[in-house]
């Protein structure tokens, strides 16, 4: 999946497939975790936000099944 850099202290990229609802969140230090039936509009939000970090744990951390895959 093709992740694209944000500008934050905790998320270092992020992806999304739409057609899997399938959000994609690189952390620095390298670990990615995939995160699924995430709708677009949270993605969309996310990519929105002031503050990518704030935004995904107030809303994506813990409230969606996940697999770290790297």
């Amino acid at each position: 999946m093709n992740r694209v850099p944000v500008s934050s202290s905790n998320l270092s990229s992020v992806g999304y497939d739409e057609s899997n609802q399938v959000l994609e969140i690189e952390f620095h230090g390298g670990r990615v975790y995939q995160y699924f039936d995430v709708p677009q509009r949270i993605h969309q939000e996310l990519m929105n936000a002031g503050s990518h970090g704030k935004y995904f744990h107030r809303n994506i951390e813990d409230k969606y099944r996940y697999d770290q895959v790297k």
